[in-house]
């Protein structure tokens, strides 16, 4: 597969394409870098214009969209309405995707492991150890499980993956949410490494056997990642897939009024996959040259952009709510 990531969307750029206009800047959610940056390759080809994003974390893309460092920022845990008030900005949904639990255990296959939604809160506790525990065996006869340390790969910088991940831990487990609760950031208590970003974690699952961690499905398709059947909010193991995403995401409730305000990860549904996500654009509300300039970008990918999604694992959003976003920037001044 062509190589997705890098640090930039549409490369370097100069001082005097900056000064011209001719040029928004983003940064933030590593999560959306990959679709971010296939569109704006193809936008540049099709229009001439040019997008700049930088990955970083969602922690970041707020961080430097609420101060005006750059023109947008891409974030994966959404800003509530109470917040976008406060900062001035704007919010909309860009696509939806998935995160997997990638692994590297020598002589087990992709798909072959199939993880409970407890046993995987309790392998990010810290609770399970090695990957001979029984509650690891008990739904993997067929699979043989090393007894070697479970070495958790998570991410070190303020991360809307880890948001969305410890979201679906919350949904799961009731201690979880007591104890650690939905955050960018988490004292982690297990085995564990940290990579910044998705590629950082990507890597380290890749050079460290006997490891798993949460990532973005596009970096586990990247890599080459061996990635586990996950059991739904309904019981059934459900393999990472066009399919199963869409089945997800069928369900999501994106409200304008709330400025798009949805999280939909642990979705109902029997063929749903269980850990699903939506990283949103924010972008303040006065900049309004620069979000006209957003608005027309995202507008060609809604329009001429999803055949690029799918090819990178990602879920088109449907008309009915590209059509919503659209409304959106027109009342807002942005279109």
């Amino acid at each position: 597969m062509k190589k997705l990531i890098s640090t930039t969307v549409a490369g370097a750029l100069c001082a005097a394409t900056l000064m011209a206009g001719g040029l928004v800047k983003g940064d933030g959610s590593s999560f959306v870098l990959p679709i971010n940056q296939a569109w704006a390759k193809a936008y540049y080809k099709a229009t001439g214009k040019q997008v700049q994003y930088n990955g970083g974390g969602s922690g970041k893309g707020i961080k430097d969209a609420t101060a005006r460092l750059v023109d947008f920022g891409g974030t994966d845990a959404p800003l509530t309405p109470k917040a976008q008030a406060k900062y001035k900005m704007l919010q909309f949904p860009a696509v939806v995707g998935a995160t997997v639990m990638a692994y590297n255990i020598p002589g087990v296959p992709s798909e072959a492991l199939k993880l409970t939604d407890k046993a995987i809160v309790a392998i990010a506790e810290g609770k399970v150890k090695y990957w001979d525990d029984a509650m690891l065996t008990v739904v993997n006869p067929n699979v043989k499980l090393p007894h070697k340390k479970i070495v958790f790969a998570r991410r070190s910088d303020a991360s809307g993956t880890t948001w969305n991940f410890t979201y679906f831990l919350s949904s799961v487990s009731r201690d979880w949410r007591k104890n650690y609760g939905v955050k960018k950031t988490i004292n982690w208590t297990s085995n564990n490494i940290g990579g910044k970003g998705n590629p950082g974690v990507s890597s380290i699952i890749k050079q460290t056997p006997y490891s798993i961690g949460y990532i973005e499905y596009a970096y586990a398709i990247e890599s080459n990642a061996k990635v586990a059947v996950v059991e739904n909010r309904e019981g059934y193991f459900v393999k990472p897939s066009m399919k199963t995403f869409q089945a997800a995401a069928a369900g999501a409730d994106f409200d304008p009024r709330k400025g798009f305000y949805t999280v939909i990860g642990y979705p109902k549904g029997k063929d749903s996959y269980p850990l699903v996500a939506c990283p949103f654009i924010i972008m303040p509300k006065e900049k309004t040259q620069a979000n006209k300039q957003i608005a027309a970008f995202y507008t060609w990918a809604y329009d001429h952009g999803q055949d690029i999604a799918k090819k990178l694992y990602y879920v088109p959003l449907p008309k009915s709510v590209t059509n919503k976003i659209k409304n959106y920037w027109k009342a807002n001044g942005a279109l």
